[in-house]
């Protein structure tokens, strides 16, 4: 009995903390005089939303705790809304030209959700309705908190350390060069399909989300642990390390920046130019030379978003999560590990040190929230000292090493393949200690035959 009380303590102290956080985001975007992440939010009441499918995706969240009719009914009201907003920017002669033209209507519906039950809901459904919008908005929220995070990360660090990744990344045979030339080679149809994959990643977490938390209308609760907190820590830890990491990456650094990818992309980005910026042309085409690093000055736009990998660390995520599923679905998440890594690289986006650093990084967190789970587990503690010194350890020897690993490729390279699998084994091997087993059930007794 003395659970509930406890679980409802730490929901609202998350809550508590979570506020803060995006206050604080909020003051120091301000400060640099840049929107912070609540601003943005609140813009999207009315003005056309960055991402439509990402609220629609929140509010799926938020519908786990509601009946079938109550979710029909959430979901008919926020169509009505988005349509009622399009007729009035069509009159109005304001589309948007940057955005999507639905989504408005699924914030709407979150933010009366909570004002219900606040006025309308007691007790027990108080708590599980606004839990429900709490993990739909901190959903969002963490899509806007991560993009004030890369505005931060441009305006407060202007020199980047891509030449020292770059070439600890030839220890690994430059993958990112390789998978470049190949989806070059694919034309806009392999582009453009990865695209879709690499955009839509939150899509694709609710999806394994929405199957962890079925039963939770049914139970009236949520379980001990699901994808969503996963994905909200990954947000929330990340970028701090680019702030003390600052990489742009190889299509940046080497290459010609976004207009590389411009003749074949169906959604190409209005950025201004990087080329200028860069150390030379050389990506896809050409390895970049041996040399000796140091960091270079680049643009106060691009984001210095690459190391780690949070895309790789979301979709291992993904990926994780999925291995209680259908079949269906456990297929699904490995799809979309692979195509997301292909996408990373193939893009430019990444180095392969930065995937490397993204699944030791994401094996870290997970441990470590599944630790919290088991009581503070001391195998659970020992594997997230493990993983987060392997981690540290990565991070040095890109910093301070680079050189070094690249003269001497047959040995660096598989050391830092090593490392990573060295988590991934600890971690496989403390997960299935942790996962129930079932005891075989008795075998009948034999009793000799009376004769």
């Amino acid at each position: 009995m003395r659970r509930r009380p406890r679980a409802a303590a730490l929901w609202a102290v998350a809550g508590v903390v979570a506020l803060g956080f995006l206050l604080a985001l909020e003051l120091t975007a301000r400060r640099y005089g840049l929107p912070g992440p609540l601003t943005t939010q609140a813009r999207e009441l009315v003005f056309a939303p960055k991402s439509g499918p990402l609220l629609y995706a929140g509010l799926a969240l938020m519908a786990v705790v509601l009946t079938w009719r109550q979710r029909f009914a959430a979901l008919g009201a926020a169509v009505a809304v988005d349509i009622a907003l399009w007729v009035v920017r069509r009159l109005a002669d304001a589309q948007p030209t940057d955005g999507h033209p639905f989504g408005n209507g699924a914030l709407w519906v979150l933010v009366g959700c909570a004002v219900l039950a606040v006025t309308r809901r007691t007790g027990r459904e108080r708590v599980l309705l606004l839990k429900g919008v709490g993990l739909g908005l901190l959903l969002v929220a963490g899509r806007k908190t991560g993009d004030t995070w890369l505005l931060l990360t441009s305006t407060t660090r202007p020199a980047v350390l891509d030449q020292y990744v770059a070439t600890a990344d030839q220890a690994l045979g430059n993958p990112s060069w390789l998978m470049g030339r190949l989806v070059t080679a694919t034309g806009p149809i392999g582009f453009n399909f990865l695209d879709i994959v690499y955009g839509q990643l939150a899509v694709a977490a609710v999806v394994v989300a929405l199957y962890q938390l079925r039963n939770v209308a049914a139970e009236r609760r949520f379980p001990a642990h699901h994808l969503v907190r996963t994905f909200l820590v990954i947000g929330l830890l990340g970028p701090a390390v680019y702030m003390v990491y600052p990489v742009v990456g190889p299509l940046f650094a080497y290459g010609t920046g976004t207009e590389y990818w411009a003749s074949v992309s169906l959604w190409a980005p209005q950025t201004p130019p990087s080329a200028p910026w860069a150390a030379a042309e050389l990506w896809p085409r050409t390895p970049p030379p041996l040399t000796t690093p140091h960091p270079m000055p680049f643009d106060e736009i691009t984001p210095r978003n690459c190391m780690p990998s949070l895309h790789t660390a979301w979709a291992t995520a993904i990926f994780l999560h999925s291995r209680t599923a259908p079949r269906l679905l456990r297929h699904a998440g490995t799809f979309w590990l692979i195509a997301t890594l292909c996408a990373t690289l193939g893009f430019g986006y990444h180095y392969g040190a930065d995937l490397i650093a993204g699944v030791v990084f994401v094996l870290t967190v997970e441990a470590a929230l599944r630790t919290y789970d088991h009581g503070w587990d001391r195998s659970g503690l020992r594997l997230v000292a493990h993983g987060a010194a392997v981690f540290a350890a990565l991070l040095a020897a890109y910093r301070f090493l680079p050189s070094t690993m690249a003269e001497h490729p047959w040995i660096a390279g598989p050391l830092l393949l090593l490392a990573m699998l060295s988590v991934i084994h600890a971690y496989v091997r403390l997960t299935a200690s942790w996962e129930p087993r079932t005891a075989p059930s008795p075998e009948p007794q034999r009793h000799p035959e009376l004769i």
